[in-house]
């Protein structure tokens, strides 16, 4: 008899998710690494590089909604599959797991929204 491996959504949730906060540090790179590099002290050609990538913004930001929302769906919408007495099968690391998720989302929001008020710093 073959034992089926036991695999939890939650778990599979963790690369979109990653993967998703890396897409919106790409999507604001244009214009939050300019002003972080200027807060830091080096200015000039570094800041003026960073500009180069600001076609790419929609790619990113695409990017990025798409691997959250599977993020979401493997965390939520999938049925949770976990043998019983396993770490993923008690509530309260689901409630972390939940918790680390809207608040990687709280930080991709804003990693989204800082090009459209980025205009406002400088």
């Amino acid at each position: 008899m073959q034992v089926e491996p036991v695999s939890t959504p939650t778990a599979d949730a963790r690369a979109p998710l990653l993967a998703g906060v890396l897409a919106a540090f790409g999507a604001s790179a244009c214009c939050a690494g300019p002003l972080l590099l200027v807060a830091l002290g080096a200015g000039g050609v570094w800041a003026a590089r960073l500009r180069l990538i600001e076609p790419l913004q929609p790619f990113f930001l695409v990017v990025a909604l798409g691997l959250v929302g599977l993020a979401f769906h493997r965390m939520y919408i999938v049925p949770r599959r976990c043998a019983p007495g396993r770490a993923c099968a008690a509530p309260a690391v689901l409630r972390r797991q939940r918790v680390v998720f809207w608040g990687s989302v709280v930080l991709i929001k804003a990693l989204l929204l800082f090009p459209f008020v980025a205009p406002y710093f400088y």
